[in-house]
């Protein structure tokens, strides 16, 4: 497998930057949206755990992925 050029790199760990806060806000609205539908107030905050541990197991994956193969 050819080794990723540099542009990649910077692309895929741009992207990473963005998916964390995005994961995060995601978990946070969906558990606001459940709120809001059954009239509690507590669902965000396992909304919001959801969402911080997505981002953080997409990060993990791209890190693993990127050890496995650009070692070179």
């Amino acid at each position: 497998m050819p080794k990723k050029t540099f542009m990649v790199m910077v692309g895929e760990y741009t992207s990473l930057a963005f998916l964390l806060p995005v994961s995060t806000f995601v978990g946070y609205l969906l558990g606001y949206l459940l709120d809001k539908a059954f009239g509690t107030h507590f669902l965000y905050i396992p909304g919001l755990i959801f969402g911080i541990a997505a981002g953080f197991v997409q990060l993990i994956r791209q890190v693993m992925r990127d050890t496995r193969d650009g070692g070179e």
